[in-house]
């Protein structure tokens, strides 16, 4: 596999990141069998693992902490906070000092390490100073907790915000965005890509597959979508406008990868890494099968005529199903709208 830079910090990652969401009650409970997935990926030569504190309540990042107890150093571990940890405590969420410095050791604790070497705000929080986010981050950096600080889900606007603020106040500044990228939903080439770029950010893109979309689980004869809070219905019901493009692009996107060779899910997530503005993709097995699909994409190139068919399918900068998008969402709340 080979390896590229981080943004500007001089560690090299694997163009695939497995993403851990799915280890834990939230996709599969077994743990045993989990850990054999996460070492299966590590024996492929992936060297970063992508988790979270509110994967499965925590349990995601028990699982693997316990996978990398002996392999600790071969990996780049990063997580994420923001999300609430309780529904009865307000304060066990968001941005805030307060919150930073006391999850982190919560993390480092269920993770069984001593340092985490990629620590993610989440979300961005239109309540929250930037400043007091990144004061708190760059204290833990400075203790050696953390390695290195990111972002998650953050518009043009707020990766520029965030880094003259690191640069004005002298504190720690983001070196990594993890944005939503695949063929579905190409919004963030548009602003988000070239910002990051300008600013020597890695990327760690999520949902490689929109959700499912490009698995090839979702076809044209499917008659509704799956109805859960992980799945809602602006973005599954199969009846709306928007979600028949996406099953519309979906056909198309089948018939070019059959034709290159390839499967949809390998078509899919070498889309995502041939960006020269994308370091990685997070993938987020559930089973064993499910990594060994997205494996062979690592080593795939897609040739001219088949980055211009996709761009014929899905035009550039365009997300055929806007709910897809997950950044944002703020600036779009009707109170921040001329109606």
């Amino acid at each position: 596999m080979r390896y590229r830079p981080l943004g500007r910090t001089g560690v090299q990652v694997s163009p695939l990141c497995l993403g851990a969401m799915m280890f834990g009650p939230w996709g599969n409970a077994d743990e045993t069998d989990s850990v054999r997935i996460i070492h299966r990926a590590l024996d492929a030569g992936i060297n970063v693992i992508d988790t979270a504190d509110v994967y499965s309540g925590g349990v995601s990042e028990e699982i693997v902490g316990k996978a990398l107890k002996d392999r600790r150093e071969d990996v780049v571990l990063a997580t994420k906070f923001f999300m609430p940890m309780s529904q009865d405590d307000p304060n066990s969420r968001g941005g805030s000092r307060r919150w930073i410095i006391r999850e982190v050791e919560n993390s480092l604790r269920r993770l069984g390490t001593d340092h985490i070497d990629l620590y993610q705000v989440h979300r961005p929080s239109p309540d929250t100073d930037v400043a007091e986010t990144l004061g708190a981050l760059s204290d833990l950096v400075h203790q050696g907790k953390i390695r290195y600080i990111g972002s998650s889900s953050y518009s043009g606007s707020q990766i520029v915000e965030a880094q003259w603020v690191s640069r004005e106040r002298r504190l720690e500044r983001f070196v990594t965005e993890q944005p939503p990228y695949s063929i579905l939903v190409r919004g963030i080439e548009e602003d988000v890509l070239p910002t990051v770029r300008r600013h020597g950010m890695g990327t760690l893109t999520y949902s490689p597959l929109a959700g499912g979309w490009l698995s090839g689980r979702y076809r044209k004869d499917a008659s509704s979508g799956p109805a859960s809070a992980a799945r809602p219905r602006a973005r599954f019901d199969m009846s709306s406008p928007a979600n028949q493009r996406k099953l519309d692009a979906v056909e198309q996107l089948a018939l070019l990868a059959e034709k290159a060779g390839l499967t949809l899910i390998e078509l899919a997530v070498a889309f995502v890494i041939n960006h020269p503005g994308v370091t990685s993709a997070i993938i987020g097995p559930r089973t064993m099968d499910q990594l060994e699909a997205f494996l062979p994409a690592a080593d795939v190139t897609l040739s001219a005529d088949v980055l211009d068919r996709i761009d014929e399918i899905v035009a550039p900068g365009v997300t055929v199903n806007p709910a897809d998008n997950s950044y944002g969402d703020f600036e779009l709340r009707a109170d921040q709208r001329r109606r």
